[in-house]
């Protein structure tokens, strides 16, 4: 098993410095060629061979001042740049039918190219599409760095997830946008504050216990505790959280027969693959799960995987703001 994965990373080290050694001889071949990146797209400022020096969870990086073709390797980079107005040529795949997140128009996605499943990305087609900026994360990509490196500049933030405005930060450092970041950052916590006030102010939106539970195939019930992506959000918005899930941890797990401990004031639920196999159909169809308070107050929502959980960034959290407040002012 190990020599089968030395002879993986040689051969896709071998792909990826093959390529640079291609892109060297564009770029030494002078003319236009070496700046046909302008279908990257809503990257702006002119081609240069100016750089910054970005600090990433692999030291420090220099990148190319104005990256005009980038390429992400998961959802949070892909939210990341189209949140500051940066359609990369190439990201990795979602699993989803359209390969990329619903939440995200097609509009948004229109262009991008497919390189791959998210922490199996396809180097071969990363290296074609002659990107000169890699976003990316250790707990994805953190075993292949050497070989996106040799494509072009690769910035892995530490992991995904919890972190996330942090990480955004570093993705706007790398992208040249650091103003349209503080914007961003700026108008989502006056959405939050707004959500907020719409609940009633910060004490009555303490009151409200707020339970997220994530059926997944082939794992125990989920109940997201603080240290998420969603724990941050709820957060931001001042509401209060079960006992059980009021813990700086990723998630407590439960079985079908603990249910009753994600109880709440109001209830958000979604499931990552099939329903059966991820114990949803056997849960929410059972006694323990129709006792809940919630249940019986008409306050548990069903909403989808792919935003509220597989999204990580400010364009999925502004949608969940909004799917906060509609739900819970409802």
């Amino acid at each position: 098993m190990t020599a089968h994965r030395s002879r993986r990373r040689l051969a896709a080290a071998q792909v990826a410095l093959a390529a640079v050694v291609a892109l060297t001889a564009t770029a030494c071949g002078g003319g236009s060629g070496s700046t046909s990146g302008a279908s990257g797209g809503e990257n702006s400022g002119a081609g240069s061979s100016a750089t910054r020096t970005v600090r990433t969870a692999m030291g420090e990086v220099k990148v190319p001042e104005n990256p005009k073709r980038v390429v992400v390797l998961d959802t949070a980079e892909l939210d990341s740049a189209i949140t500051l107005g940066v359609k990369p040529v190439g990201a990795t795949g979602a699993g989803t039918e359209s390969g990329f997140l619903s939440y995200l128009t097609p509009q948004q996605t229109k262009g991008i190219e497919n390189v791959g499943e998210i922490a199996n990305p396809d180097l071969e087609a990363v290296a074609a599409l002659e990107p000169d900026l890699i976003l990316s994360n250790e707990t994805r990509d953190a075993d292949r760095y050497d070989e996106l490196s040799a494509i072009a500049p690769t910035v892995l933030t530490e992991t995904t997830g919890h972190p996330w405005k942090e990480n955004f930060q570093v993705h706007a450092q790398a992208l040249g946008k650091t103003a349209e970041a503080k914007k961003v950052a700026a108008a989502y916590d006056e959405h939050a504050a707004r959500v907020t006030e719409a609940l009633g102010g910060p004490e009555k939106a303490k009151e409200t216990e707020v339970s997220m539970v994530r059926f997944v195939e082939g794992a125990d019930i989920r109940l997201y505790a603080n240290q998420t992506y969603i724990g941050t959000i709820l957060k931001d918005i001042g509401v209060g959280r079960p006992a059980i899930a009021d813990k700086d941890t990723f998630s407590v797990d439960v079985s079908p027969e603990q249910i009753d401990k994600a109880d709440g004031d109001a209830v958000f639920y979604a499931t990552y693959g099939d329903a059966k196999k991820a114990k949803e159909s056997e849960t929410v169809g059972s006694s323990l799960w129709k006792d809940l308070d919630a249940v019986k107050k008409g306050n548990v929502f069903k909403v989808e995987d792919e935003l509220w959980y597989q999204g990580i960034g400010y364009t999925a959290a502004d949608k969940i703001l909004d799917g906060l407040k509609a739900n819970l002012t409802g």
